[in-house]
Order: C-alpha cells, then sequence, then structure tokens
C-alpha cells in the first residue's frame, strides 16, 4: 500500500547537503546557485569536506566565513554517503535537497520541488540532469549524458512524463522519512542514491519525477578522469545487481553485453585469422559482426549528426563523441562485469582525486 509522505508546515525550511572533493573549479558557482534559492522559509546548506588538495577546503572556509547559512563538516573518509549522511545529521530542517559540487540549481528550483512534494505527497522528487560543457570535450561528455543512447535513456538525463519513479537525481527529501529508512547506505560508494530509493519505495512511500525541475551539471574535464568515473560506477552497479538481483533496470545489462559481445567478434576474428574457423562456420562470424556494425554506425550517425543543447556542435566536439560514447560503454560494461564478479570491495571513483585541470 502507498504510504503519503508528512508534509510539514509551510515555511519550516531546507538543509542543503553538499559532499565535496577536489571541486576548486566548481564549489562557488554552486554554492551561489544553492543560495540564489528563493522559497518560503529559512535555509541552510552543510558542506561535507573530504581531504582535498586543490584548494577545495580554503574556498570553503571563506564562504563559511561569509554567509552564516554555510555549514561544515569533515569527511576524512571521502565516501559520498558518509559524507552525506554527516551533512544531514549536522542539519536541522524538515526536507534535505542534495546538491552536487558539480551541478548548479536552476532558479526556482527548490521553491517548484517542494510544491511537487506537496502535492503528491512524495517522500523524495527530482528533475532532470542538464549535462553541459565549456570544451569540446566537456560539451562531447555533456551530448552523451543527455543522449538515450549515452546513458541508456533515464528520465532524468532525457526527460518524460512525471510520474512516481524508480529513482530521483540528487533529490529533495523529506527528513524523517530519510531516517525511517536508515539514511544512506555507507557500504556502497556509488550508487546509493539509487539503494536509498529502493528502500524508500520498498517503505512504500513515492519518489517522483518532475521534468519541470532542471539542474545543471558539469562533467569531468579529460578522457581519463572520465574512464575512471564510468568504471567506478559500473563496477558498484555490479555490485547493486549482486546484492538486488532483479530489482535493477534491464537497462544496466546493455554495457556488459556490449563488452562480451566485443571479446566474442575478437575470439572469433582471432579464429578467422588463424584460419582455426573452417569456412562453414562464416554464418557464425556474421552473426557476431552485424551487431558490431550496427552499434558502430549507430554512434557514428548519433556522434556526428546530433545536435548539442544549442542547437550547434563543433566538429572537433563531433568527433570527441565518437571517442566518448564508447568508451563510456565499455568501461562501464568492464566495471560492471568486475563487480558483478567478484563485487565492488574496496573499489572507489578516482576521477577526482587529484587537482582539477582549471578550466578557461
Amino acid at each position: 500500500m502507498t504510504r503519503d509522505a508528512a508534509v510539514p508546515p509551510a515555511g519550516a525550511g531546507v538543509t542543503f547537503v553538499m559532499p565535496v572533493l577536489n571541486e576548486a573549479d566548481y564549489l562557488e558557482r554552486a554554492v551561489q546557485t544553492v543560495l540564489a534559492q528563493e522559497f518560503d522559509g529559512p535555509a541552510e546548506i552543510v558542506l561535507a569536506l573530504g581531504p582535498s588538495t586543490d584548494g577545495t577546503t580554503e574556498v570553503a572556509e571563506r564562504l563559511a566565513a561569509a554567509d552564516p547559512r554555510i555549514r561544515l563538516v569533515h569527511n576524512p573518509e571521502a565516501d559520498i554517503p558518509v559524507g552525506l549522511n554527516l551533512a544531514i545529521a549536522a542539519g536541522s530542517y524538515p526536507t534535505i535537497v542534495r546538491v552536487d559540487a558539480h551541478s548548479e540549481l536552476a532558479p526556482g528550483y527548490t521553491a517548484r520541488a517542494l510544491a511537487t512534494l506537496a502535492l503528491v505527497r512524495a517522500a523524495n522528487v527530482g528533475g532532470v540532469m542538464r549535462a553541459r560543457g565549456r570544451t569540446p570535450f566537456q560539451r562531447a561528455v555533456a551530448f552523451a549524458y543527455n543522449s538515450p543512447i549515452g546513458l541508456g535513456g533515464g528520465a532524468y538525463h532525457s526527460g518524460g512524463a512525471a510520474g512516481e519513479a524508480e529513482s530521483a537525481y540528487l533529490g529533495v527529501m523529506r527528513r524523517a522519512v530519510v531516517a525511517e529508512v536508515g539514511g544512506f547506505d555507507e557500504s556502497i560508494r556509488r550508487g546509493e542514491d539509487w539503494e536509498l530509493n529502493l528502500r524508500i519505495r520498498n517503505a512504500g512511500y513515492r519518489v517522483w519525477f518532475e521534468p519541470a525541475l532542471a539542474v545543471t551539471y558539469w562533467p569531468r574535464e579529460s578522457w581519463v578522469r572520465l574512464v575512471r568515473q564510468f568504471r567506478a560506477t559500473g563496477t558498484w552497479r555490479g555490485e547493486l545487481v549482486r546484492r538486488f538481483g532483479r530489482r535493477n533496470s534491464v537497462r544496466f545489462f546493455a554495457p556488459p553485453l556490449l563488452v562480451l559481445l566485443l571479446v566474442v567478434a575478437l575470439g572469433v576474428a582471432v579464429a578467422q585469422l588463424t584460419k582455426v574457423l573452417p569456412a562453414a562456420w562464416s554464418l557464425l562470424a556474421a552473426v557476431v559482426y552485424a551487431p558490431l556494425g550496427a552499434y558502430v554506425l549507430l554512434i557514428a550517425a548519433v556522434s556526428l549528426f546530433g545536435r548539442g543543447p544549442d542547437g550547434r556542435a563543433s566538429w572537433h566536439e563531433r568527433l570527441w563523441r565518437l571517442a566518448v560514447i564508447p568508451s563510456m560503454h565499455v568501461a562501464w560494461g568492464l566495471g560492471f562485469l568486475v563487480g558483478l564478479a567478484r563485487g565492488a570491495r574496496d573499489t572507489v571513483d578516482t576521477s577526482r582525486l587529484a587537482r582539477n585541470t582549471p578550466l578557461p
């Protein structure tokens, strides 16, 4: 039976929570978009500071000294779910808004989210991730994030109709429900939001998707960082499949199937070149190569002819897409297979452990 989440009194206040690690180039702008939110009631933002090496902590301390709404907690382990739980515990208001240091909230985001929560009596509501980029590479990654071909068509990437959802991007949550289900699972380093929303739904509450909510997200700035990020994310998804099995969406299995198909195609090619595969088995080779050929053509068409968010894209960006989209798929798929086979264990996302390259 579906349960309605309790609606706090009007003007009861909002706690924004943000885990932070090596985000000197993004943190100030992210905090500014939070503080600029207009809604009925007081606000506070709690930054959970990991052990940054790029001056992020100094930026956070400067911001906190200038505005009493900003509070700092230390997260020496740097794990996102640990930081989120620390920030939530340090806050005091009945509604929690998760924010990423690589994100920027659109004007009116919080007010609209609060209205949606109250209207549908949901425990958590999220909107659309609008990935953006400043360099041709980052714009290519943003295109992949926003495309159904890139990240598999989840509603918070490509949009859709408002309604109940499997999970919520970032999320605007009722503190009482988060406490009831036990907060973020600190044993899960990636995919912690999906797992929390699974427990919220299992407890009978609604998780809601509202396409009018928009958050700008700035992706990784280099190919190496992107691959590290997706390998770690895929590994943890494999771990989540080990733990929760068929409650994971079918779309999560597409990248590992692509990797397995690549392995089989490589074996068939070697067998053909070494004459191990009889000529009579050429039909088998065609069956293996055909879906890979279709995949290559699809990626090429989407990469070269797909438009960016402003309707334009340079050829430099389009060429980067040809490398970015398969890299995301293969890195995620390889990580998934590793996580499925042995579990995620101590896998971490190392893409932010060093200083981010300054942006122009």
